[in-house]
């Protein structure tokens, strides 16, 4: 018998073959883990938009409803109806040098100090609580520094803001109602469908009114305006939201909270469906959206597609301003705390650029970041931040090409010139 014949043979033959054949296969291992290492994108900040609602305010005139009945007076507060406070202003503060510091640790601004000029571009919409919103936000983003706060002259209507009052749109309210009760199902539905919010509302308002609510009646209907140029909404999601809303606001303020409105945060959430519904109406609508976001969408487009001297783009508007932009991108509105499209006060829309240093390919990363009620309250810093996935992008990472010709298909046609 030669050596290395046999069954002893075979067996040093199998064991050298199964270690060559490990060896191959470790070596092809470390090759696909070091392919995907080198195709892996590395990606650079090269600008960013930040569509943002304002801080929070004293409510509105006619917010809570002529006629509303509760167990005890509603609180008072420090400004007058609208404006924004002084604790609001503070949060919106903090919010901003968080923002200072997340653009700084991506390289896109400086740390510290004031940014070069023409870096960063503030608007804000026309409003009292809006122009204030932006200055408090530079006090946080830029302790210190002459950074303006562009805005039209207060009370005048700016497009990109208001586009239906400043007639920026071919605006039908005749097509815009067919949509709402298309996507709605009519106000009859949206109303059962929150029947549960609502009577919740009543129990948090304690009128003691059994029969009658203490919630103003009326038909719930949406209708075109008198001058033909906005919808008339009525019944009790008109009525509810804004009620809804201040209780947030009142929350948020740190206001004493009355015995008939035990209010929390769990509870602020349900109602705050209520707040949400009306841009179920308002802004949501494909109609409305492509209508309400058409100026502010294109501008966010040009900031974003912009290759020269800015980096950083702040939009202070409202909410239906962040949920018309959230519905033209055909996404929902969704943190921790809060009902779903139901943005809270420094709650914004959030758009990076980001380009691939190895294969130069451009992506938009879209977020939608709040405060927690809780941190508005305490005056605390809780920033938290969603990552958004537009519908025709494989991940939240999506081709800028791609992310344009999305927005910009859903928009409607502009007649202003900006």
């Amino acid at each position: 018998m030669q050596p290395g014949s046999g069954a002893a043979g075979l067996r040093v033959a199998t064991v050298t073959k199964l270690r060559r054949f490990t060896a191959l296969v470790s070596l092809a291992a470390l090759f696909a883990i070091s392919s995907r290492a080198e195709t892996r994108p590395r990606l650079v900040l090269e600008r960013a938009v930040l569509v943002m609602r304002h801080g929070i305010r004293a409510p509105l005139n006619g917010e809570v409803p002529e006629g509303t009945r509760s167990g005890t007076p509603w609180p008072r507060w420090p400004v007058a109806p609208s404006r924004i406070t002084p604790h609001g202003e503070r949060a919106l503060a903090m919010a901003a040098a968080g923002y200072r510091r997340l653009l700084a640790a991506q390289g896109l601004l400086m740390r510290g100090g004031c940014p070069r000029p023409g870096r960063v571009r503030i608007r804000a919409n026309s409003s009292d609580r809006t122009i204030a919103s932006g200055e408090a936000f530079v006090r946080g983003f830029a302790p210190g520094c002459a950074l303006a706060v562009e805005h039209r002259p207060l009370g005048e209507a700016d497009p990109i803001f208001e586009p239906l009052r400043a007639r920026a749109t071919r605006f039908d309210p005749r097509q815009a109602v067919a949509s709402i009760n298309r996507e709605t199902g009519g106000m009859t539905a949206l109303v059962a469908r929150h029947k549960g919010a609502l009577a919740l509302l009543d129990r948090m308002l304690g009128c003691r009114a059994p029969v009658r609510g203490c919630v103003p009646a009326a038909a719930a209907t949406v209708t075109a305006s008198a001058d033909g140029q906005d919808i008339t909404r009525a019944g009790p999601i008109r009525a509810s939201s804004g009620i809804a809303q201040v209780l947030q606001l009142e929350y948020a303020e740190g206001l004493p909270r009355p015995g008939w409105a035990r209010t929390d945060p769990a509870t602020l959430e349900r109602l705050g469906a209520l707040h949400a519904a009306l841009f179920s109406v308002f802004t949501r609508p494909s109609y409305m959206a492509a209508h309400q976001a058409a100026v502010l969408g294109r501008e966010v487009l040009a900031a974003l597609s912009d290759t020269g001297h800015v980096r950083f783009d702040v939009l202070m508007g409202h909410d239906t301003n962040v949920t018309a932009l959230a519905a033209a991108l055909r996404v929902d509105l969704k943190a921790p705390g809060y009902a779903t499209n139901d943005v809270p006060p420094g709650g914004a829309l959030f758009f990076e650029r980001l380009r691939d240093i190895r294969s130069g390919l451009v992506y938009i990363r879209a977020s939608y970041r709040t405060q927690p009620l809780r941190a508005l309250r305490s005056g605390t810093v809780d920033n938290q931040s969603t990552l958004l996935r537009i519908p025709g992008c494989a991940t939240d990472l999506c081709r800028a090409n791609i992310f344009y010709r999305r927005l910009r298909s859903n928009l409607a046609d502009t007649i202003v010139e900006m």
